[in-house]
């Protein structure tokens, strides 16, 4: 399976998926027109990857900042890595957030009571 890589803009995250070491990297701003037609192609990898994978899965997640529609996404996307973690691959997450971004580690902790997968909150100090 090829490695999906988004180029990041100004309003859409980086994106890395890796299948063959199974790194998940999405690192940027997450505020695009349109977070469906975005994120879409992202899930649909996922899906594919997930028929596939062979390999512990690590989702990287450095954001600085998503919009609203953009956290429905990210849910969506975490949601189709609970199924996979729940068909017996090991799957964790490492959310990134600035040590003064108490609104960017408090989604992290969101998202890891709703889904049910491991979610390690790393703190970075500010560049």
């Amino acid at each position: 399976m090829d490695t999906l890589i988004i180029e990041g803009s100004s309003k859409t995250p980086k994106v890395v998926f890796d299948a063959e070491k199974g790194e998940l990297l999405l690192e940027g701003r997450s505020i695009p027109e349109n977070s469906l037609e975005f994120y879409i192609p992202l899930m649909e990898w996922v899906e594919a990857f997930s028929h596939e994978v062979k390999t512990d899965i690590i989702v990287q997640m450095k954001l600085e900042y998503f919009n609203t529609s953009s956290s429905k996404c990210i849910l969506d996307f975490f949601r189709k890595l609970e199924a996979i973690s729940n068909r017996g691959k090991k799957v964790s997450v490492n959310w990134y957030f600035e040590e003064d971004d108490e609104d960017m580690m408090e989604a992290g902790e969101d998202y890891d009571a709703i889904v049910g997968i491991p979610f390690v909150m790393v703190e970075q100090k500010e560049a």
